[in-house]
């Protein structure tokens, strides 16, 4: 057998360059790239291949320069979800902190079920200079290093302390990132000096690789007992999930719908899945969702699931289906997903292939009409109200409801709205009018402030037109990655939202009895130690972004805020450079209740009457929450 001699870090970046993602016609590059940041730890390893690779072949893997090595696990995520899973970024990072700075954005990724390449760098494996800069050292534990952190927040974990160990940690890497039901955050760590030692490379290893993308089919005979559940319900609800995204079965779901009659409520990563107007869509579903989604799941006697891992906020803490005989049928490629809360008939299979199943064996099968009725009429009532909310009321300080319908009466459906934390994910989920498949990432699962202007960056990456909305206590988390677009000419638009201080949690805290305690952005008062009477900060984030080279354009305090910041953001979508969008709002001004909730425990003792207040109503709402939600279902089956 052919080989070639190469060094450790050499092998990995040829290796990368030639894997392929096949997924039915598509096949791409899985690695079009890899993020960096330098260091002692693989400037003269990662980062020399790289060079090498510049000089004789700069299309093979090309290098992108990060700001922040969190920030570039995000803009991977983010590129991987625009991408349905079918193509990421590695990442590689210095030993110790520029290491650790990954974890979080590791964190994200495998909550997310997103698939990215994390390469952080390693003390030496051979010890002749322990302790080396930055190592941690464990007198209990020799072996262990920072890098060992990755391990509960990667779906796969290596490390390479011999050059021979490359081989099998590469394959394991690559079968992770590309299984749809074990994806997430893969880590090989990789000592410095194991980066440049030399090791002999078969041809064969170096060659082109496809890794395709299971698709499994429902298991034999299980479609007609998901069919005849189905057929003897009457007031069937369907959960769709980010696993309709990502197995690209928005097309599926809406003929099953449209044939059958069910209606559709949306989890965060689920959103996009149908068009908002779609007849069967009844929008968000839980906590943060609307009054028709919430309404419907409440009277469901069958729930159908498809590619949902059913978070506490789609659930509403176990609170949102309140049918004593509710019954669940799970649809997920992840058998962890499909067993979840007790379900009656767990499906394991993907969302699009089992649809299909779905569509020809209920043929036969439609809602009553008298339950569509329902439906149709809980769908215009909450579009009523969120058509009311939208009404500009010429406010100096708009509410973020007006802000969200004049960034989306700009936009249209080739853009992608990206958010994660703060008020603005709740809002949204409720009010943004998704008008295609990909038009929509707000990354919930792990709401990681800081994700929002990365995330901006790796969509573009992918193709995407992205508008970052983001509050202002997210931004001062993370907005280093502007000065990436600005050197890569990379175009998105951020509208950034000035609430002067931490607007969710302010109103989270309020609803608890806690005041909006140190969610105020205030001077420190030195006599009562807290800042929650001071004056604001005189902080200038629109300076500060300007500052970091991208446009610029301010909306004054003024009555006509909101139809300025529509035309900015029609002015920010004609430039053909980055555009920041700076508005103050009134974090005071709320969104419509969707009915939903979320279990936050309460103090039972206190001495402030809000928080006694607030507990009283939370004994109260704690009574709805299922101790198992497809206890009903069990029963009724075991009864049979």
């Amino acid at each position: 057998m052919a080989t070639r001699q190469m060094t450790v870090s050499q092998a990995i970046v040829e290796f990368l360059a030639h894997q392929y993602t096949v997924d039915g016609d598509y096949r791409e590059r899985t690695i079009p790239g890899i993020f960096g940041i330098f260091g002692h730890g693989n400037v003269a390893g990662i980062g020399q291949a790289l060079k090498e690779l510049s000089v004789s072949d700069p299309s093979l893997m090309p290098y992108y320069q990060a700001r922040n090595e969190q920030a570039m696990v995000h803009e991977s995520s983010a590129f991987a979800r625009m991408k349905r899973r079918r193509a990421t970024f590695a990442c590689t990072a210095s030993v110790g902190p520029g290491a650790t700075n990954m974890l979080t954005g590791a964190a994200v990724a495998t909550t997310n079920r997103l698939p990215v390449l994390l390469l952080p760098s390693d003390t030496f494996a051979n010890r002749a200079s322990d302790p080396v800069l930055q190592q941690l050292e464990m007198p209990h534990d020799a072996t262990l290093s920072v890098n060992d952190a990755f391990k509960p927040l990667s779906r796969f974990f290596d490390r390479v302390q011999r050059p021979e160990q490359l081989f099998s940690a590469l394959l394991g890497a690559m079968r992770v990132l590309t299984d749809p039901s074990e994806t997430g955050a893969v880590t090989i760590a990789l000592p410095e000096d194991v980066q440049a030692e030399i090791i002999d490379v078969p041809e064969e290893f170096l060659a082109d690789r496809e890794w395709r993308i299971r698709r499994p089919r429902p298991d034999a005979g299980l479609i007609k007992e998901v069919a005849n559940i189905i057929r003897g319900s009457k007031k069937p609800f369907i959960v769709a999930g980010g696993g309709v995204i990502y197995s690209d079965a928005h097309e599926e779901l809406a003929k099953f719908v449209e044939q059958t009659k069910i209606p559709v409520g949306t989890s965060q990563a689920g959103v996009g899945s149908l068009t908002w107007d779609h007849p069967q869509c009844q929008g968000a579903i839980g906590a943060t969702g609307t009054t028709g989604s919430n309404r419907l799941a409440a009277d469901a006697d069958v729930v159908i699931g498809i590619g949902t891992r059913y978070s506490d906020f789609t659930t509403g803490s176990r609170t949102a289906f309140q049918n004593p005989n509710v019954r669940f049928i799970n649809i997920n490629i992840a058998s962890f997903d499909a067993f979840k809360h007790g379900s009656a008939l767990p499906v394991v299979a993907d969302a699009r292939e089992t649809l299909k199943e779905l569509i020809a064996e209920l043929s036969d099968y439609s809602a009553s009409s008298e339950y569509s009725s329902r439906a149709s009429t809980e769908k215009e009532v909450w579009d009523r109200i969120v058509d009311e909310a939208f009404v500009d009321q010429k406010r100096s300080l708009p509410s973020q409801t007006e802000i969200i319908n004049a960034v989306q009466s700009a936009s249209d459906s080739s853009d992608t709205v990206i958010c994660a934390a703060g008020s603005l994910p709740g809002d949204l989920h409720k009010l943004w009018r998704v008008q295609s498949p990909l038009g929509y990432h707000v990354e919930y699962a792990f709401s990681c402030m800081g994700y929002e202007i990365a995330a901006g960056v790796g969509a573009a990456r992918a193709g995407a037109n992205p508008i970052v909305m983001v509050g202002d206590g997210s931004y001062l988390m993370m907005h280093t990655e502007i000065v990436s677009a600005v050197a890569e000419g990379i175009k998105f638009i951020v509208v950034l939202i000035q609430n002067h201080g931490f607007a969710s949690i302010g109103h989270l805290s309020e609803t608890v009895g806690a005041q909006r305690f140190g969610t105020k952005y205030r001077f420190y008062d030195q006599e009562r130690k807290n800042f929650e009477i001071g004056e604001k900060l005189p902080v200038d984030l629109a300076t500060n972004a300007e500052s970091l080279g991208i446009d610029v354009i301010r909306i004054d305090e003024t009555p006509s805020a909101i139809s300025d910041l529509h035309e900015a953001v029609k002015r920010a979508k004609a430039s053909s450079k980055a555009t920041l969008i700076h508005i103050n709002s009134d974090p005071l001004l709320y969104s419509p209740n969707g009915e939903g909730w979320w279990d936050v425990p309460l103090s039972p003792l206190s001495t402030l009457e809000s928080a006694q207040a607030a507990y009283a109503s939370y004994k109260e709402a704690v009574k709805k929450q299922r101790p198992l939600l497809g206890k009903g279902a069990v029963e009724k089956k075991l009864e049979k």
